[in-house]
């Protein structure tokens, strides 16, 4: 991801979709979302995972916020939060680790991070993390349409900046190295909404972090407590 934000850190067939149960208000940022519909294909395997890039290019030169900013409010679209339902988006998750600025979490070489309602991809950073990417989406529905979600660093084949995925589909897999994955809630201006709420030390828990593991928890997830 960013240089700015360089101290982050650190399948299937078509999901059913999982009722809202009470799930915890996120902390003021930009949230909202769409409508559910098709599925993902099954995890990739290790051979043809391998095939992909895993990790992106250390010497990557990170854009500057102010092009991340424009990037994303180019790509946002107006909507309104309604009674659609989301599934898990980490489903194929074998461990969860620390909460932070959002979630971090392992998973098998190939998996797929699903889009959990119908999103928009806004935009890929190729350089976030120790050369390793990020991708933000747009939710666009259910009652958190119009936020904005990120997954980052061991990741490949991400969805392009504008593609419209429908809940269940592919926003990318999981790479065959790197540091796992973090999953979080961002904002429209490119920092995430750990940061631009409450501010973030490397390993501290934020209340940004705290909410996207319960968002993850109501969907069944059962990502655990905060650790």
């Amino acid at each position: 991801m960013l240089t700015a934000l360089a101290l982050a850190g650190c399948g299937a067939a078509a999901p059913a979709p999982v009722e809202n149960a009470a799930l915890a208000p996120v902390p003021q940022g930009h949230p909202q979302v769409v409508e559910p519909l098709a599925g993902a294909a099954a995890p990739a395997t290790a051979t043809e995972a391998a095939a992909q890039d895993p990790v992106g290019d250390p010497t990557a030169q990170a854009p500057s916020l102010d092009e991340i900013k424009h990037e994303l409010q180019l790509e946002l679209i107006a909507v309104r939060a309604n009674s659609a339902n989301y599934i898990d988006p980490l489903r194929y998750v074998t461990r969860w680790e620390r909460t932070d600025q959002g979630v971090d979490a392992n998973m098998p070489v190939g998996a797929p991070i699903l889009a959990p309602s119908r999103i928009k991809v806004l935009a890929v950073e190729p350089n976030w993390y120790a050369g390793q990417p990020l991708v933000y989406w747009e939710l666009l529905e259910g009652p958190d349409a119009g936020k904005v979600q990120y997954v980052a660093e061991e990741i490949t084949a991400i969805a392009p900046p504008g593609s419209i995925l429908d809940q269940g589909q592919a926003i990318a897999r999981y790479a065959a190295a790197g540091t796992g994955i973090e999953f979080g809630w961002s904002t429209i201006s490119g920092v995430t909404l750990a940061r631009a709420t409450t501010g973030y030390e490397e390993g501290v828990i934020t209340p940004a972090g705290r909410s996207i593991r319960a968002w993850l928890n109501a969907l069944g997830a059962n990502a655990g407590p905060d650790f």
